[in-house]
């Protein structure tokens, strides 16, 4: 029997809870079919994926083979879906450019390591504290930057060194404008059009729009390819290849990865000097943070569609442990994948059997399908990967915000924004939570304040003549405690001064001693002082202030009636019964 208040175990994974609960046979096979609709949209956008950050195709199968069965296994939600996703491309494509695949296998394993701690530590309720325009803000950065990475493949251009930047990214593009291939720029143009039409039909929501437009796309290009050169697109076979038996084979393997060291076999070791590790902890840190984030509002968003609730420290071991087991199987970097957990959920799942059953459609696929796989054009899976830039971004309540909301919600979701396309998405976050931090704190100082008021707002008990009562309104803490505490004023009528802190729900360090001023400031002018109604939390507080309470004049009143009446008790100078 559970007890209400207490936390849940950290490792009761949320497969362990299903069955526990009890899984019926239709209930597993419902599963069963939703994790093979999931796969089959797994399929491609992992591979788009993979070639998006740099890696071969293979290496996104893997990932999304490997890293979505453990994830499901030891995770805490019941319907996330773990793989590859859009938003890692931002972190991992300059990682794969500047330091090489070994790297960003290293990184992934230390990312694991990571988020394995951060969810040992039971730290999954500090996403929470990210503001929605943060994460828009760097979502709809993370959007563009994919956008401009797909171009390239989508118009067939030759840019002879990857770019390390976005700034960088369009002067590529521009001055390799004239290198387009027409038969990429029709199959990219033709596979976008058609996604989005079949997203936006009737029959797009039973049946995914990739499923349909990606095999009829690759019968296209190759019927093209027939008509002669200017028309052949370039594909997953024609672009990647895997050296097999001393042999360069092209397209996918057949064959699925060992069990291997992170760098794989025959590739050298990477640098391990102290420069390199400081790199590679630099990487994995912002992989972990971009992963967590990503996990737990897919985790959050899930729960909101299917009323459940799942375990954020759980899923964060889960997630930990499936990124650092990956990288041995040439997998990278994974979390939880919003689209596909969407896709799980619309299909029917209800416990983690369903992202089991796609992991291990990704593996019958390699073994069955890697040649036909092969034949998928380039340009089709960028045009896939700009559909979901395009859905990823919250276009609609990013111009909700501008437009109409606060001005610094929308400060924060375009700085957010604007940094994560000019600079990454570590900076951003950090920029958009201390931007976030300072707007509330702002808005709560402009809610705390100080009021001179005639009687007690509860039981309507006046003040008598000569007794100040002075109302606290709002948290008294390092934003607003100067500016209220300054407004405890007295004049030479006044006998005493009653300091009503009923609606103070919290006091900090700072706001103690500038209390503490503002009663020695009105005892000095001769006017004794009763801290009346004070919450618990707050009387714990002001029971560790410097108040020498007998010798100053300030008492303790359980309530302001109760002050008031010793007020009228009481002339100037020290109480005789003080309230302690």
């Amino acid at each position: 029997m559970a007890v209400k208040g207490l936390r849940k175990p950290l490792f009761a994974s949320a497969l362990r809870e299903a069955i526990h609960e009890g899984l019926t046979r239709r209930n597993i096979a419902r599963d069963m079919l939703s994790g093979l609709v999931v796969g089959i949209i797994a399929l491609p956008l992992s591979m788009a994926l993979a070639i998006a950050t740099g890696m071969p195709p293979q290496t996104g199968l893997y990932t999304a083979m490997i890293a979505g069965f453990i994830a499901a296994l030891c995770g805490g939600s019941r319907v996330q879906v773990t793989g590859p996703t859009a938003a890692f491309v931002v972190i991992l494509a300059p990682i794969v450019s500047e330091h090489g695949p070994e790297t960003l296998l290293l990184a992934s394993f230390l990312a694991g390591l990571i988020l394995l701690a951060i969810g040992l530590a039971r730290m999954g309720k500090l996403v929470e504290f990210i503001p929605y325009p943060v994460t828009a803000g760097f979502t709809i950065g993370i959007a563009v930057t994919i956008a401009l990475i797909q171009l390239k493949d989508f118009f067939g251009l030759t840019i002879d060194q990857a770019p390390e930047s976005n700034w960088e990214r369009v002067s590529a593009l521009a001055s390799s404008w004239r290198t387009w291939q027409r038969g990429d720029t029709l199959i990219g143009v033709v596979t976008l059009g058609a996604l989005i039409a079949w997203g936006r039909s009737a029959v797009g929501r039973r049946i995914p729009a990739a499923l349909v437009v990606l095999p009829a796309v690759t019968l296209l290009a190759a019927w093209m390819s027939s008509m002669g050169a200017d028309w052949t697109c370039a594909t997953i076979d024609s672009r990647f290849g895997t050296l097999i038996d001393g042999q360069l084979e092209g397209g996918i393997p057949r064959e699925l990865p060992g069990f291997h060291w992170l760098w794989g076999t025959g590739a050298e070791m990477p640098r391990l000097d102290f420069e390199h590790l400081k790199t590679l902890v630099t990487l994995a840190i912002a992989i972990a943070l971009l992963g967590a984030i990503e996990s737990l509002l897919s985790a959050v968003i899930a729960d909101g569609v299917t009323g459940g609730r799942h375990n954020p420290d759980g899923e964060l071991v889960g997630q930990g442990i499936a990124n650092m087991i990956a990288p041995w199987f040439g997998g990278f970097a994974a979390t939880g994948a919003l689209a596909r957990t969407a896709a799980n959920i619309r299909a029917g799942a209800s416990s983690p059997i369903a992202a089991m059953t796609h992991a291990v459609f990704v593996l019958i696929a390699i073994v069955f399908l890697a040649p036909a796989l092969g034949w998928l054009p380039m340009a089709s899976m960028a045009a896939l990967l700009l559909v979901i830039a395009k859905n990823m971004a919250d276009f609609r309540y990013c111009a909700f915000v501008v437009r109409t909301g606060p001005r610094g919600d929308a400060v924060v979701l375009v700085a957010s924004a604007a940094l994560t396309v000019g600079f990454d998405m570590v900076i951003a976050v950090f920029v958009g939570v201390v931007l976030a931090a300072f707007i509330f704190m702002r808005r709560m100082a402009e809610l705390s304040g100080v009021d001179l008021v005639a009687a007690d707002g509860e039981t309507g008990v006046a003040a008598p003549e000569g007794v100040l009562l002075y109302r606290v309104r709002g948290p008294l803490f390092f934003g607003a405690a100067q500016r209220a505490m300054q407004l405890l004023r007295t004049d030479g009528a006044a006998r005493c001064a009653i300091i009503d802190l009923s609606q103070v729900p919290m006091i900090d360090a700072t706001g103690l001693v500038n209390l503490e001023s503002a009663v020695d400031r009105l005892w000095r002018a001769g006017v004794p002082v009763v801290l009346a109604a004070a919450t618990p939390a707050v009387r714990k507080a002001l029971g560790g202030a410097r108040f020498p309470w007998e010798e100053e004049g300030a008492v303790f009143a359980p309530s302001v009636a109760a002050a008031i009446q010793m007020a009228l008790k009481h002339t100037k100078g020290a109480f005789d019964d003080p309230i302690t």
